[in-house]
């Protein structure tokens, strides 16, 4: 029977990890996490961020497509374009509202997909814009003459950036700053670690050994040396 069925506490010991295996089993956690968060940082673009710059592509998209269906609608695309494009007249035209919605398209995604920009600035400039450009033309333009989209498109495109006004302040800023908040963290705990480990290490490699007691020196005679050594007489 060997010596760990003997002794259950032994048995248990050796069952248990070492201190060394369970540092080394969290610094691989740490690095993990570390090499997936730098991972995300050399994408250059978070998902979230990836998103609001899928809606202002869809922004601008679905304003071409309505203006597109309005131009077929009143007498056909190229007689509208003529009508719209060569002889502008901002009380009846709806080519500012397109130009609009493509000078938000350019500002925000060089902003924010080209700059990376972490600030709200840009996406409230543009919604401040379009905001007020809406406003003075709904009051002083005859849209509501032209039909059903003398309504459509003005509300659309004003509804549309205030949408990406709230999705980049409230989801695209939060999220990233928190991403790179527990990115600090993790390095921070991982440094920590490796001093951790570095100190643990130079104290187990240096020590100084027991001092020798008092008698040791009789101790350590061998038997022989005893045998040879005299006996004391009578």
């Amino acid at each position: 029977m060997n010596q760990s069925q003997d002794d259950p506490a032994a048995a248990r010991h050796n069952s248990l990890p070492s201190l060394h295996d369970v540092h080394s089993i969290n610094s691989a956690e740490l690095m993990a996490r570390i090499e997936s968060y730098e991972g995300r940082e050399k994408k250059g673009i978070s998902d979230v961020r990836r998103t609001f710059c899928l809606f202002v592509t869809f922004d601008l998209l679905f304003v071409t497509l309505l203006w597109i269906i309005e131009l077929n609608v009143n007498g056909g695309i190229a007689a509208s374009l003529e009508k719209e494009v060569l002889h502008y007249d901002y009380h009846i035209s709806f080519f500012d509202i397109f130009l609009l919605s493509v000078f938000r398209f350019s500002v925000l995604i060089l902003a924010y997909a080209a700059c990376l920009l972490h600030h709200w600035w840009a996406v409230a400039f543009t919604t401040a814009v379009t905001s007020v450009f809406l406003l003075v033309k709904v009051i002083l333009s005859k849209l509501f003459s032209q039909g059903a989209f003398g309504y459509v498109l003005p509300i659309i495109s004003f509804i549309l950036p205030w949408i990406e006004t709230w999705f980049m302040d409230f989801k695209v800023l939060p999220q990233e700053a928190e991403e790179r908040n527990r990115l600090l963290m993790v390095q921070d705990a991982s440094e920590r670690a490796v001093l951790l480990h570095h100190g643990q290490s130079s104290d187990g490699q240096f020590y100084s050994p027991p001092e020798s007691e008092a008698g040791s020196e009789e101790e350590d005679e061998s038997p022989e040396e005893k045998e040879d050594s005299p006996k004391p007489t009578a």
